[in-house]
């Protein structure tokens, strides 16, 4: 039988790790800089309805969002259960039809963009689906005042089990 001996005085070869540091800050600095916040806060109720033929948007710097729906509860303290107009970030508290606030909001969006990209603006409509039809058509007729005709309209993906159709 034969003798396997050990070399005695032979390590394996260690891996440098002086400079793991660095790629780990590196890292770090890399996902801070490319990670976005969530810019605004929802302040009013939206489920938005079903649709079929869902596609992404291709460049969300051009999108502005209108949300449209009942106020969650720490609001409807303040402004009730009428449903209510949010504008990114704005609630928009008017009797009657908000032309003003959303011609404004409009053209304090269209500013912040490139020259090149303010005819390309979209406005994307998140409205619940048990609002009146009435609300929502005052909004379009806000931003056709407003000269935003490009408009989308958020919907989820509708959900349909195999064999069963709705």
């Amino acid at each position: 039988m034969a003798k396997f001996r050990r070399k005695k005085g032979k390590e394996g070869v260690s891996i440098n790790t002086a400079s793991l540091p660095d790629i780990v800050f590196m890292l770090l600095f890399f996902f801070m800089v490319s990670t976005t916040m969530r810019e605004t806060e929802v302040q009013v109720q939206v489920k938005v309805p079903e649709a079929t033929e869902v596609k992404k948007l291709e460049k969300k710097s051009l999108v502005s969002y209108i949300y449209v729906g009942r106020p969650v509860a720490h609001v409807a303290m303040m402004y009730g259960t009428e449903p209510l107009i949010q504008l990114n970030d704005k609630l928009v508290n008017e009797e009657g039809i908000p032309y003003e606030s959303v011609q404004d909001f409009v053209l304090f969006e269209r500013e912040k963009l490139p020259e090149i990209d303010k005819k390309k603006m979209i406005m994307s409509l998140r409205i619940d689906e048990n609002i009146p039809m009435g609300k929502v058509d005052d909004v379009k007729q806000a931003l056709r005042r407003a000269r935003a005709l490009i408009i989308n309209y958020s919907a989820r993906k509708e959900y349909r089990k195999q064999g069963r159709q709705r």
